[in-house]
This record gives C-alpha cells, sequence and structure tokens, in this order.
C-alpha cells in the first residue's frame, strides 16, 4: 500500500518535497507506466489512460503545432480528434530515470509511432511522474519530435 502524501501531484509536479534514493521497484514501476501508454492507447483503451496519467496532466504537444492538452478529459477528446490520424502503433524504449524529490522522478524516453501507411517518427518523450495513492503517474508529459539526426548538430566535413 502507497503511503498517503499530503501535498498535492501538481505540487510534486512543480518539484515541491525532499530528494531521496529511488528504490529498484519504484524504477520497474516508473518503466512499465511509461510503456503501458502505448499498449493503451494503441487499443483504443483511453477510459484507461487514469492509469498513466494524473487526472489534471499537461500533456504538451506543442512541438506538433498541438499546444498542450490539459486533463485525462481533453487528453480522450484530442486523440478521438485525430482519429485515423493517430499511430497505430506506440513503441518507447531507452527509458532513462532520474530522482528529482521524494515521490516525484523525471524519465525520459525514446518513441516510435507507427502509421497506417508504414511511415514512422520518433519522438523522445519528457516526463514527470509523480507518486501518489493510486501509485505512479505521468504529471507532464512533453512530446519532442527528432527531426533532424544528432540533436541538430552540424555535420561539416
Amino acid at each position: 500500500m502507497m503511503p498517503s502524501v499530503a501535498v498535492s501531484d501538481q505540487s510534486r509536479c512543480r518539484g515541491e518535497g525532499n530528494a531521496m534514493a529511488l528504490a529498484l521497484e519504484d524504477r520497474l514501476a516508473v518503466t512499465e507506466l511509461i510503456a503501458l501508454h502505448g499498449h493503451l492507447v494503441d487499443g483504443g483503451e483511453l477510459d484507461r489512460c487514469d492509469e498513466v496519467f494524473t487526472s489534471d496532466v499537461v500533456y504538451d504537444l506543442s512541438d506538433f503545432g498541438q499546444g498542450e492538452i490539459t486533463g485525462l478529459t481533453a487528453f480522450k477528446e484530442a486523440a478521438l480528434a485525430r482519429g485515423a490520424k493517430n499511430p497505430v502503433a506506440h513503441h518507447v524504449t531507452n527509458v532513462v530515470i532520474e530522482e528529482v524529490a521524494d515521490g516525484r522522478v523525471r524519465a525520459r524516453s525514446k518513441g516510435l509511432g507507427i502509421m497506417a501507411d508504414g511511415s514512422c517518427g520518433s519522438v523522445t518523450y519528457e516526463d514527470v511522474v509523480v507518486r501518489g495513492e493510486a501509485g505512479w503517474r505521468i504529471c507532464r508529459r512533453k512530446v519532442v519530435a527528432r527531426r533532424v539526426p544528432l540533436g541538430g548538430l552540424s555535420q561539416e566535413v
């Protein structure tokens, strides 16, 4: 059972709290949480996204010209509005977790989106993940498009 937490999810999302070592079990739970997103979205199980995100999640798609989506209802509505323009498969890999404060971590991972026509794209997920009564949940996700190699470094020869 998770301990009761007095501060709000968004307070912890902003970084309030004390840093402490992150247990291996928590690292595994955060990694599985990040992977679960693709399974739920790809399967159309949008009503289960509360298993991945806090109710007031900020989902930043600014890199795709869509701005920030706030809250689970808005997330679901945005996904449904995109319809067939959504990827048919979200794959996540290269998860790196950095402790920030007690009950709060930053996680970076690589994502591959496969479209219905077979084309694919690469992103970096920049997540803030908080631990609450229901376990670990993403309170903020920034999706950064990967469009050029080497992060844009010039490749002069």
